[in-house]
Order: C-alpha cells, then structure tokens, then sequence
C-alpha cells in the first residue's frame, strides 16, 4: 500500500503495479486484446530499430533523474533504454490495467503506475532526466513539470509512410497529415525542439504477425481486423516509419 502526505491509500496490486487512478470511471486505455498483440509484436523484436533510436535519444548522460515512460503501454520500450542506461530507474506511466500488468514485469529498475496522462502525473518536480512519449498523449505542461531543467523529453511519432502496405490492405486508420503541426502546439512555450531524427525499417512478417502489429494499434477499436486477414498474403512486407523528436525544457519564467 501507498500512501500520499493527505493521507489518501493506494494499493499495489498482485500483478505489481500501483494504481492512482480515481473517479468512478478511470478511463480504460488499452484493452486486453490489444496488448497482447503489443507484447507479441514487440516481443518479437520487430520494433528493436525504434528502441534502439529511442536509447539513444533518451541517454541521461550525467544528467540526475529517472527515465520516465508516459503512456508507456506495457514498458517494453522503457526496459530497452533501461538495458542502456546502467543504475537507472525508470517508471511507466499508463491508463490500461492490462498493459501496467505487463509493465510491472518489464525491467527490474521499473515501476508501473496507474495515471491519467492528461491530468497531473503523479511524479514530483524536476525528477526525471529523460521522459519518453511513444505513441502517447503529451501534456506539455507536466512534462515541463517533472523534467530536469538539463532533461530531455524524447516523442515518437508515426510518419506518413508508417505500415502503409497494411493501411491500404486492411482499411487501418491514417496518420494525420498534422501530427507534426499538433505536436508543436502541444509543447509550445515549454520546450525547444533540438534534434529530430527519422527510424525507418523493414518488417517481413507472416500474415497473423502482420495481422497483430495492425491489432496493437488505435484501428482495433474501429474495425474487425480478423475478418480482413485473407486480404493479406502469408507473408507481407511492412515499413516502419516514425520520427523521433528530442525536445529540451525552456527556462521556466
């Protein structure tokens, strides 16, 4: 059990993650289904080209603080920078029981809490040297909030081209052609985009593995994505393609 300086209790569950979602309809996040196709896909190493891009970025250097993983799903990627950042902790950040349960297991200098990503985060100030958003909300203000004044705040974002052979194939949702537009007003008057780098790589992938990458994504919860796998051949060639921006906090005024 946890407990706040007001007093309030939190328990740990069995599975090892602690949730500090409240209110009498948390929101659900990802669902059971969904993460698994996360943890086989990322299991399978299909996405280590993106891990190692986000080490890379994220490297604390001599920087104090935790790694910190927000809308970090099931921790996968966080335990791939902590694999590379000696004697660091790291924290995961998420709404989905499903995926904090994955994450309690992630990394052994990991922890997995339960927080809405959109309201305050449950962290104190200047605590962490790197923050990592995959995929994940950003909120620019509270990002600010617990970086380091010398952290980094590192943000992946699908490109254009992101899984387009299954785009097309299966009728999957499309980036926004504005995502890069709404990433800079989302962080605007808070951090300074220092470096931005594009991952890219190839995926050979058997038709049920190319049917769970499209199922660890957003388009599971519109379509019915097994009874659109024979539009697939047994083995269909994907392309990743994300960008990696790292951000850097500006001065508070």
């Amino acid at each position: 059990m946890a407990r706040c300086s007001s007093g309030h209790a939190f328990d740990v569950a069995r599975q090892g993650y602690l949730s500090l979602l409240a209110g009498a309809r948390p929101p659900a996040g990802d669902d059971a289904a969904m993460v698994a196709a996360r943890e086989r896909v990322l299991d399978a190493g299909w996405y280590a080209p993106l891990t190692a891009a986000l080490a890379r970025a994220a490297a604390p250097g001599g920087r104090p603080g935790a790694i910190v993983d927000v809308g970090g799903g099931t921790g996968q990627h966080l335990a791939g920078v902590l694999d590379r950042a000696p004697g660091r902790i790291g924290v995961v950040l998420d709404v989905s029981r499903y995926a904090l349960r994955r994450a309690a297991r992630a990394h052994p200098r990991a922890a997995a809490i339960g927080a809405d990503v959109w309201g305050p985060l449950p962290l104190s100030d200047r605590v962490a040297a790197s923050a990592l958003c995959v995929f994940a909300p950003r909120n620019g203000a509270e990002l600010a909030r617990v970086l380091d004044p010398g952290g980094v705040l590192v943000v992946a974002t699908p490109a254009l081209e992101h899984l387009a052979a299954l785009v097309a194939a299966l009728g999957l949702l499309r980036v926004d052609p504005r995502k890069d537009e709404r990433l800079a007003e989302q962080l605007e008057g808070g951090f300074a985009l220092r470096e931005r780098e594009r991952c890219e790589w190839t995926m050979a992938l058997a038709r049920d593995d190319a049917v769970a990458l499209a199922a660890m994504g957003p388009s599971a919860f519109h379509i019915d994505l097994a009874a659109r796998a024979a539009r697939l051949p047994e083995t269909v060639e994907v392309v990743g393609a994300v960008t990696v921006s790292v951000y850097c906090p500006l001065p508070s005024s």
